[in-house]
């Protein structure tokens, strides 16, 4: 049987200072995973503005070329009355 394999210890670095996440307090761990999940649903939250600015544009562009409208060649946030 083999032996089971030693996990590497996690180390957290804030401000260039090392911290074993083993010896943080509960809420220490607690924060730390809440800062990890934020970061994550950050990324994927502009990750899915830029698919939605994407879609807004190629749209966009299918609108003016249907109404026979020549779209200008800057960037600009389409408005549509409401």
């Amino acid at each position: 049987m083999s032996k089971p394999k030693k996990q590497k210890e996690q180390v957290i670095t804030i401000d260039g200072i090392d911290y074993k996440f083993d010896d943080m307090t509960e809420n220490g761990k607690m924060f730390v995973n809440q800062v990890a999940d934020l970061n994550n649903k950050i990324f994927s939250a502009t990750h899915n503005l830029k698919q939605l600015e994407g879609g807004r544009t190629y749209f966009w562009d299918l609108l003016c070329t249907e109404l026979g409208h020549e779209p200008p060649t800057e960037t600009v946030t389409p408005e549509v009355a409401g």
